[in-house]
């Protein structure tokens, strides 16, 4: 591989030598050493990407040793432990140390060049993987909660208290105020960072869809299932399952919710064998639970399992002093994403925009912000906030809706043209929330995607 970096470290010359000239002709980097000190002098001085250690050296400390110094120096670095004396004990030794392979003398030419090849491969897919992995978590999984509102401060500092134990958490708050960002903080920021945070919306899915997606199915459940799937928790085991919008989940969904919490198990729809998980859980709520348990629409007992860790996120207009920060936050992001130069906005503009209620609080402000920096209106916010909604188009005061109860009924009276104007007057009266969108409107979820992707506003 060529431009690598390798560390040949063997008391016995000839052999020495011969691995020289063997990594050298695949282009490689060569350094060698005789000795432990040696070894480390050489390791400090120059970056090694694999190394080569004989088990037996004449100093002093052995490869063992040495393994353990060169993983100190640079914990990715390929260590592969040679030796003319093999045991079980030595090889057991070598690879709990951290080696990434084991050969004894004499050695194969061919299956060492192999093994080098191999696990400088893996260690660049590792290290490619780990990039990429922090770029989704930087880009489109935000995690950063961003604020210096003095009770939010101190909300996190709760947070940081509780974050790495397996305590299930409820968090509460209006549609916008950042629930998922705050879910996605706890665990990217928690000990079970390096496992997958599986976020699903109890909302957005029929009953019978959202068991499937919770609780995998096995071939042959339904009609449809031709193959097995796996469901949300086995796929957050060891991580974290993040339910938005469980005051939306039915009866049923919630009975089975219970047990898995209860018994940490479950059976897949159709299936028989009980999986066990460790999935930490988080769920989100923007509807008052406790008047849903007098309803009867919410299980008591589900209530208090979790209900466990509560953390309230406050209203964007009750902490206005997060706004300028916020909105430096969200030019500088989708700057970034359009390749845009900075926007400086205007006093008025921003005196505008701390000046509003914000029904759909960050969620709002953000898609304000999206707007301003992809079309390039520096006094978008103004023009729209005055009108009552970023998503309003300009050229026209607000439709009269009170009285109209779905998308249907609403075209019948007004005309088929106004269609985007009352999705988009329905979007801002919630926010932007979808969901309740869909709802108020009377139309699926998937619907309300595909019209507002029919006329620009997704």
């Amino acid at each position: 591989m060529k431009g690598a970096s390798i560390l040949i470290v063997d008391d016995e010359e000839g052999l020495r030598h011969g691995l020289e000239n063997l990594f050298r002709r695949e282009g490689f980097a060569v350094h060698s050493a005789a000795s432990y000190e040696t070894a480390v002098a050489e390791a400090a001085k120059v970056p090694v990407d694999v190394a080569i250690v004989d088990v037996r050296l004449r100093s002093g400390k052995s490869g063992i040793d040495l393994l353990m110094e060169l993983k100190r120096l640079e914990p990715d670095v390929v260590v592969i432990v040679i030796t003319g004396y093999g045991s079980i004990d030595t090889a057991v030794t070598s690879l709990k140390g951290g080696a990434a392979d084991y050969f004894l003398k004499p050695i194969d030419n061919k299956k060492i060049l192999d093994a080098v090849m191999k696990n400088l491969e893996l260690r660049r897919l590792k290290s490619e993987n780990r990039f990429l992995r922090d770029e989704l978590v930087s880009h489109c999984l935000p995690h950063q909660f961003i604020t210096r509102d003095p009770g939010l401060r101190q909300l996190l500092e709760k947070v940081d208290k509780v974050k790495d134990n397996p305590v299930t958490i409820l968090i509460t708050g209006e549609s916008g105020t950042g629930k998922e960002v705050l879910a996605r903080y706890i665990h990217f920021t928690s000990l079970r960072r390096e496992a997958r945070f599986i976020s699903i919306n109890c909302a957005a899915l029929s009953e019978s869809l959202l068991l499937s997606e919770l609780f995998g199915h096995e071939r042959g459940a339904f009609t449809g299932a031709v193959e097995r799937k796996r469901g949300k928790f086995e796929l957050a085991d060891g991580g974290t399952l993040f339910l938005d919008e469980i005051g939306d989940m039915s009866l049923e969904v919630q009975a089975k919710l219970l047990r898995v919490i209860e018994e940490s198990s479950f059976e897949r729809l159709g299936g028989v064998k009980r999986i066990s998980v460790d999935a930490r859980i988080i769920a989100a709520t923007n509807k008052d639970l406790t008047a849903l348990i007098r309803e009867g629409r919410f299980r008591e007992d589900l209530f208090y399992r979790i209900n466990v860790v509560v953390f309230h996120l406050t209203p964007l207009r009750e902490r206005r002093a997060d706004i300028p920060l916020l909105v430096e936050h969200f030019l500088a992001k989708y700057s970034k994403r359009y390749v845009r130069e900075q926007v400086r906005l205007s006093p008025e503009t921003m005196a505008a925009l701390e000046a509003h209620d914000w029904p759909g609080n960050v969620r709002e402000l953000e898609n304000v912000l999206n707007q301003i920096v992809l079309l390039g209106e520096k006094s978008l916010a103004a023009n729209r906030l005055a009108a009552g909604s970023q998503f309003l188009p300009a050229g026209g005061p607000p439709l009269d809706l009170s009285r109209v109860t779905s998308l249907k009924d609403a075209l019948e009276t007004l005309g088929r043209h106004y269609e985007r104007r009352i999705i988009c007057e329905c979007l801002a009266r919630t926010g932007g929330n979808k969901s309740r969108t869909a709802r108020e409107l009377s139309i699926t979820r998937k619907t309300l995607a595909k019209k507002m992707q029919k006329h620009g506003l997704s």
